[in-house]
């Protein structure tokens, strides 16, 4: 069984500004926070995000919503402004 390797060069570098192209926040700016250029996604700070229902631990505990970004697809961003 081959494996394939991940050849494509990232442009985008941490602390860019980008605007999403397409999907549910399309139209939408924000700064990277995190790339990684093995699966060709960027989280992007404050968009993308995922909420988490947590149910309580212990007796005195209280379950939790947490929320989180989600990566984007590197195909589905285009620098809008680069940071230097």
């Amino acid at each position: 069984m081959k494996i394939k390797k991940n050849n494509v060069k990232i442009h985008l570098r941490k602390g860019e500004t980008v605007r999403i192209i397409s999907g549910r926040e399309k139209g939408k700016r924000g700064k990277i926070i995190q790339v990684l250029p093995k699966k060709n996604q960027l989280i992007i700070e404050n968009l993308n995000i995922a909420t988490k229902h947590l149910k309580a631990q212990k007796d005195n505990s209280s379950g939790q919503i947490i929320r989180t970004e989600k990566p984007i697809h590197i195909s589905n961003v285009i620098l809008y402004k680069q940071n230097q």
